[in-house]
């Protein structure tokens, strides 16, 4: 998926206040594949180095950017610090 440069910074206690598309952003398997690679991969980085990370996920309004750490990942969201919940199907990248 290809993103151009309208994306939004936010920060993780904005992610509250966002509402979410219940749709899929990643149409390709191996994209989604990917992803959750991807999530675990900073969920140990986050939980054993404590190193932030890059997410770039979509609301309703648009693309977003958020620089934080994963706490947890479940079948349906990634947890960040204070229980703030990102849908899995919205996530575009973790880098």
């Amino acid at each position: 998926m290809k993103l151009n440069s309208s994306i939004q910074n936010v920060e993780k206690e904005q992610i509250k206040f966002l509402k979410f598309p219940k749709n899929e952003v990643l149409h390709i398997k191996k994209d989604q594949i990917n992803r959750s690679i991807d999530l675990r991969r900073a969920l140990f980085l986050g939980n054993l180095e404590r190193q932030k990370v890059k997410i770039v996920f979509a609301d309703e309004n648009g693309f977003k950017r958020v620089e934080t750490t994963i706490w947890g990942i479940t079948d349906k969201s990634v947890i960040l610090k204070q229980s703030t919940l990102i849908p899995l199907q919205r996530i575009v990248s973790v880098a």
